[in-house]
């Protein structure tokens, strides 16, 4: 075992450095990295006051750690040089004289997405798009594109593949590409069964390389926090891409379903001076000198629209100022809402199950889609009617029968809200869609009507999914004036800014509903996303409004 001296003040960490008392390293760990090659580790000795001792065991360890971290510094640097030296092949092989031109004697190139390629084999088509993957094989340069609708793989071959122009391609770079579509080999893969053989190419916006490249703007891995700073890029992931794309034909289907149910779509106003969910969730803002607020809900706009239109709906951005970091929770996310008039409590659950079934249907059919879902979300397994429907009440026996605490800690009682944690696990145990129905008073909105035959608890339900809780909350809504006001006076609620909802109850009341529903939450469960911030575009939650 060989015995090596490190004194940080007169050591150096260089290779021409032996180690011995007259040429010490400066740190530990550039001493143990200079003996990985040794069948033994050395005995390590530093420099104290005025003479050398042996390393502590704390400090080896800590040395070992900083060796480890210069062996992965070392591997890294040898694979940039060798990257250096096959450029530098790549260079001299190519020839810096070749000028890519496109051939005039070939067919015209017909312009396509490339989905539409797919279908075009034999064909000669132009295509544009973003460099998705890049890689050469000697003299063969592979490319997969990607222009939104869909992924290429591209070949390039000959002149195409030697000249300077193709080896200075980086990833994300967009081109334009000519070629034809021709099947793909007996036993090999490529998106859509074909492959581009391409005879000419443009480079519209080349990417930058080296420290600057993309994949270094986006590492595998990084922070969470990074990522979502790079949101721009990120979207050009093939996960996140897939959820966008999945919440498309999402919102597709339930105006497809509200087409066929007879709901008109309606636009309401984000800019409020009037509660909904509570004043302490309130964004303020300053309207031209008047308070004013970010709207949390669009129901009380669409129950106006009742008598003037029929059922009705809306796809607007609700705000809830919430400091909460759940995985379910949003600053602003899409709000799916509904009005409904002249139905019953029943009634309203059973268009509420009709929703849900017939959107998630569409979505799974659709020819995007449907795969998507398949490939983000392999066991899932599309909701069928009936849905279970379980009263508060029962909710409540259900978890102090299965010893399931409220949030200090005491069994359930009747009164109590269900927090997540709670509601989780029982939908997850019981594993279908709950309808969980008539939730007391006390923890519902001033809106929502009372039950005719337990005035304790309302005619209001939250839908239930398993993994991912609660994705729609809705109720009956109030129908008389002076049951309306005392909601007002129960809430401390001033009625005066109220005077035009007020008014639907004067004016020709009737036994009407309603409900949201999170586009984010549903995404989470049909995509099998952890969190919701996953399918929104750009999330925004506490500390959170960039970019």
């Amino acid at each position: 075992m060989s015995t090596i001296y490190i004194n940080d003040t007169i050591g150096v960490d260089e290779p021409t450095q032996s180690g011995s008392k007259d040429a010490p390293f400066k740190t530990p760990a550039f001493a143990l990295f200079q003996s990985i090659d040794s069948a033994t580790e050395p005995k390590l000795f530093v420099f104290k006051t005025d003479d050398y001792e042996e390393i502590s065991a704390s400090a080896l360890k800590k040395a070992r750690k900083g060796c480890e971290g210069l062996k992965k510094k070392a591997i890294k640097l040898k694979e940039q040089e060798l990257k250096k030296k096959e450029e530098a092949v790549a260079k001299q092989l190519s020839n810096l004289n070749i000028t890519i031109e496109q051939d005039t004697s070939l067919p015209p190139a017909k312009k396509v997405k490339i989905d539409q390629s797919y279908k075009l084999v034999g064909e000669r088509v132009k295509v544009s798009g973003w460099i998705h993957r890049l890689r050469s094989n000697k003299k063969v340069v592979f490319i997969v594109l990607r222009d939104g609708k869909g992924y290429l793989q591209c070949v390039l071959s000959g002149n195409l593949a030697l000249a300077q122009q193709t080896v200075d391609l980086t990833i994300e770079s967009t081109v334009t590409l000519y070629g034809s579509i021709v099947k793909v080999p007996e036993g090999k893969a490529a998106p859509g069964g074909v492959e581009l053989v391409v005879d000419y190419y443009e480079v519209v916006g080349l990417a930058p390389s080296g420290d600057e490249a993309f994949t270094n703007k986006v590492a595998e891995g990084a922070d969470p926090s990074l990522l979502l700073d790079q949101r721009h890029l990120t979207l050009r992931g093939e996960t996140l891409s897939a959820v966008m794309k999945v919440r498309h034909a999402f919102l597709a289907a339930i105006r497809r379903v509200y087409r066929e149910e007879g709901l008109t779509e309606v636009t309401t106003p984000c800019m409020v001076q009037t509660q909904v969910e509570g004043g302490s969730t309130l964004f303020k803002l300053d309207y031209y000198g008047e308070e004013a607020y970010l709207t949390q809900s669009s129901q009380l706009y669409l129950e106006t629209c009742l008598p003037a239109l029929g059922d009705v709906y809306c796809v607007q951005e609700s705000f809830r100022a919430e400091k909460s970091h759940t995985r379910r929770h949003l600053s602003e996310y899409t709000h799916i809402e509904a009005e409904l008039a002249f139905l019953s409590f029943d009634e309203l659950l059973d268009h509420l199950e009709t929703l849900v079934i017939n959107s998630i249907k569409y979505v799974l059919e659709d020819p995007v889609a449907g795969p998507l879902v398949k490939q983000l979300n392999p066991d899932f397994v599309a909701p069928k009617g009936p849905f279970m429907r379980l009263e508060y009440k029962d909710a409540i026996k259900w978890l102090v029968e299965h010893d399931i605490k409220n949030e200090e800690g005491e069994p359930f009682k009747f009164g109590d809200d269900i927090a997540e944690a709670a509601e989780r696990k029982m939908t997850d145990t019981i594993g279908v869609p709950i309808f969980l129905t008539k939730f007391p008073v006390e923890i519902k909105s001033f809106y929502m009507k009372r039950c005719t035959d337990d005035p304790r608890v309302t005619e209001s339900v939250d839908l239930l999914m398993p993994t991912v809780g609660e994705i729609t909350g809705g109720s009956m809504r109030i129908e008389t004036t002076d049951e309306l006001l005392a909601g007002f006076k129960r809430e401390g609620i001033d009625p005066s800014a109220y005077y035009w909802f007020i008014d639907q109850r004067k004016y020709g009341t009737c036994p009407h509903g309603g409900y949201g529903i999170g586009t984010e939450r549903i995404l989470a469960w049909l995509c099998n996303r952890f969190t919701v911030r996953e399918c929104s575009l750009y999330p925004r939650f506490s500390g959170r409004c960039k970019p």
